[in-house]
C-alpha cells in the first residue's frame, strides 16, 4: 500500500515513517512526505498513492482544507487523519475520512486503520472491475470515452491498435485481441487471426473474394456493409454459429 505523509513537524513525519515500516498487514511503502497542504496538493497533482496520512493543524491551509481540495483530483487517495486533537473527529468523518488517529499513534491502531483502507480499496476495485467488464475505456482526442461492449459489432487488429466498430462509430483501442477474446468469449467469436465478431450481430456467411486472402468465405453483420473474412481454420465453427442463429 502506497502512502503520503503530510505533517508540518519533521519528528512526527519521521515517527509515522518508522511505524509504517513496521506494518505487516498490510505492508506499506512511503512514496513522499509533505510539510504543508500546498506541498501535498502539488505532489498529488502529478502522482497518486493509496492513502494519505494527514495532520489537521498545520500552518496555512489545514488538513481539512487540503482534503476538500483533494476531492477535485481524478484519483484522490483514501484519507487517514493523524492529529494531536480529538475535537475534529466529527468533521473529519463528514469529509469521508476512513479513520481518525490521535497522536501518539500506536502501531496496532495504525494497522487497523490501514486495514480499513485496504478493505475499502478492494471494494472499489471490485465495482470498477464490474464497470470495465461492461464498458471499454477508449482514449480519443485527449478524452476518455466509455463504449458499451454490447454496442460493439467487431474488433479487428490493425497494426498496434484494434478497430472497434459499433453501429454508428469506429474507434481505435490499444489492446490485445487475445485478451478480449478470453474476456468476452460468451459474446464474441474469433473468425480470423485478426478479428472477433459479436455473436448477436451475425447476419450471413457468404462467398467472398478478398484482396489479401483470395477466394473464401466472409461474415456479414447487421448494420455493417463491410464483409469480414473467415479463416479456413475458423470456418466450421462459424458455419455452426450461423446455422444456430438462423
Amino acid at each position: 500500500m502506497t502512502v503520503l505523509i503530510v505533517d508540518d513537524e519533521l519528528l512526527a513525519r519521521s515517527r509515522l515513517r518508522t511505524l509504517l515500516g513496521d506494518c505487516i498487514q498490510p505492508a506499506t511503502r512511503v512514496e513522499a512526505e509533505a510539510a504543508n497542504a500546498g506541498q501535498a496538493l502539488a505532489w498529488l497533482s502529478h502522482h497518486s498513492v493509496d492513502v494519505a496520512l494527514i495532520d489537521i493543524n498545520m500552518p496555512g491551509a489545514n488538513g481539512m482544507a487540503l482534503v476538500t481540495s483533494l476531492r477535485t483530483l481524478p484519483n484522490p487517495p483514501a484519507i487517514l487523519f493523524v492529529t494531536a486533537h480529538s475535537e475534529h473527529a466529527l468533521q473529519a468523518f463528514e469529509l469521508d475520512a476512513v479513520d481518525y488517529l490521535t497522536k501518539p499513534v500506536r502501531l496496532e491502531r495504525l494497522q487497523v486503520a490501514l486495514q480499513k483502507v485496504e478493505r475499502l480499496t478492494q471494494s472499489v476495485r471490485a465495482v470498477e472491475s464490474d464497470l470495465v467488464d461492461d464498458f471499454l475505456l477508449i482514449q480519443e482526442r485527449g478524452r476518455t470515452e466509455r463504449v458499451k461492449v454490447s454496442d460493439v459489432l467487431y474488433f479487428k487488429a490493425e497494426l498496434k491498435y484494434l478497430t472497434v466498430r459499433t453501429l454508428t462509430q469506429t474507434y481505435l483501442l490499444e489492446a490485445a485481441l487475445n485478451e478480449l477474446e478470453e474476456k468476452y468469449q460468451d459474446r464474441f467469436m474469433r473468425i480470423h487471426r485478426n478479428a472477433l465478431i459479436a455473436r448477436r450481430a451475425v447476419r450471413a456467411l457468404e462467398m467472398h473474394h478478398d484482396a489479401d486472402e483470395g477466394e473464401g468465405w466472409a461474415v456479414r453483420l447487421h448494420g455493417v456493409e463491410e464483409l469480414l473474412f473467415v479463416s479456413r481454420r475458423q470456418l466450421a465453427a462459424v458455419r455452426e454459429m450461423v446455422a444456430g442463429a438462423a
